[in-house]
């Protein structure tokens, strides 16, 4: 296959590229959505006591409808896990998309190299870097500079390692580059900021080898966010949200309509990435899209893809360690989905997807105004502080309590059903875990709803960036 075939195949596959009519049912739950929103928010200036704050009975009310959720599916991790039933050993590739990260590849590297079960390629696909990245590679690995657009010579000091050189175009497009040329029957994409844990590509490898009709799996992350204050801030904050939403990943799973696939660290099965077409270049969250991409196309011809979490695939990977950093990244993030849930709009309500079109993809519709539910219901209570209004503030102070020690016993529960599903111990402490759950709502939950609205903001102005992200990470706690 060439690029010019995945490409092809990409223009058969995807919705963007063939929009499908909208049908009524995604009409009516995406725009019962917004008019329950506009009710709401009409009603704040218009009912008395607590129903003035209707915006915020929704928001709550909803939260803990998933955390509920949540709760029931994963109960199943307490009981003893059986390990996948072995299968025929399949290949195993990695990809690794590097744009100037020099300072990374190092470990990112260094940790694949020591994996108990090493991958039969790691493949760099360089896009256009112009740092130290070749010096580093030709340094230490004594590979060749190959021409542009072209695959180098395996490393004489690490058999499985070559070198793809291509010009700056992306991540999607360099990982697109790089699909052909891999010759295993499962590839992995490794962000070359994301260490993998010494059983990572074991766990991985094993999950494809038991299930024949698994095309995409992902790892479980742990973010790594630097030595500085605000690091350890939003490490503290995003190392629970990161246990919290795969807790949350592996419950929607278990109905067949896991849509969530960490491009961080995936694994794909190479024929059905190739049937789809790849990663689609012109979306801000290429590896969210490709997965709707998937089941639309297995779903339909009747194939019976699945997708996982794999708890024993672990890695650490760095993330945004201050404030413009972070909501550059859940603005991202954000507008991704918004692109990927108008992409695939024709799936939402439709039966014929299972539980993924019925309950997944409606509440992803949903989803898409959770943030604006969020900090309307916050300005809302600003304003009756600043009005004086203590016939709604009373009872909404009660209703707050409740859902913060809610949230507070989930926390902890979640806390040692991760422990026992991923075997991971190093993070995670109760107290620290207490105290992050009393003030999550009032700081990290308003910064993560501010980086979504802004999301909402580049949707709407068709707005698409890839913002760099300075490495601070890995160099201390590597």
């Amino acid at each position: 296959m060439t690029p010019a075939d995945l490409d092809a195949a990409l223009t058969a596959a995807s919705p963007r590229r063939q929009p499908p009519p909208t049908p009524w049912a995604s009409i009516a739950i995406h725009g019962g959505v917004l008019l329950v929103w506009a009710v709401l928010v009409w009603g704040a200036f218009h009912f008395t006591g607590l129903w003035a704050w209707a915006t915020g009975l929704a928001y709550v009310g909803y939260d803990t409808v998933l955390l509920v959720f949540t709760f029931v599916q994963s109960r199943r991790l307490l009981r003893a896990v059986e390990p996948p039933a072995p299968g025929r050993r399949v290949t195993l590739g990695v990809i690794v998309a590097a744009h100037n990260e020099a300072l990374v590849l190092p470990v990112t590297l260094a940790a694949l190299f020591a994996q108990a079960d090493p991958p039969d390629l790691v493949l760099i696909a360089d896009d256009g870097s112009c740092d130290d990245t070749a010096a580093l590679l030709a340094r230490d690995f004594g590979l060749v500079l190959p021409p542009p657009g072209s695959i180098g010579a395996a490393s004489p000091v690490q058999p499985a390692l070559r070198w793809l050189r291509l010009p700056q175009g992306g991540k999607a497009r360099a990982l697109n580059a790089a699909i052909p040329l891999v010759d295993t029957e499962v590839v992995v994409t490794v962000d070359a900021d994301t260490l993998l844990e010494p059983g990572a590509v074991a766990a991985m490898r094993a999950a494809f080898a038991a299930d024949a009709r698994l095309v995409a799996a992902t790892g479980v992350l742990t973010p790594v966010c630097g030595p500085s204050l605000s690091g350890r801030f939003f490490e503290w904050f995003q190392g629970y949200e990161y246990i919290r939403n795969f807790l949350s990943r592996q419950a929607w799973m278990q109905l067949h309509s896991l849509l969530l696939i960490s491009g961080a660290f995936a694994g794909f099965r190479v024929e059905a990435l190739r049937r789809v077409g790849g990663f689609d270049p012109d979306c801000l969250v290429e590896d969210y899209e490709l997965i709707h991409r998937l089941r639309r196309y297995g779903d339909g011809r009747g194939l019976g893809w699945g997708t996982a979490v794999i708890g024993a695939a672990r890695a650490r990977t760095e993330s945004p360690g201050t404030i413009g950093a972070f909501l550059k990244q859940r603005r991202r993030w954000f507008g991704g989905f918004l692109q990927t849930q108008f992409w695939y709009r024709d799936m939402v309500g439709d039966a014929r997807y299972g539980d993924l079109g019925t309950r997944m993809l409606p509440v992803k519709a949903a989803d898409t105004l959770q943030p604006v539910y969020g900090l309307t219901a916050f300005g809302l209570l600003v304003y009756y502080i600043a009005t004086g209004r203590l016939a709604v503030l009373a009872p909404v102070a009660a209703i707050i309590g409740a859902k913060i020690i809610l949230d507070l016993a989930f926390h902890l529960w979640s806390l040692g059903v991760y422990r026992r599903w991923t075997g991971e111990t190093r993070r995670g402490s109760t107290a620290a875990a207490v105290i992050a759950s009393l003030l999550e709502p009032f700081s990290f939950q308003l910064l993560r709803h501010v980086g979504a609205v802004w999301g909402w903001v580049y949707f709407l102005t068709g707005r698409q960036s890839w913002s760099s992200q300075r490495r601070v990470g890995f160099q201390t706690t590597a």
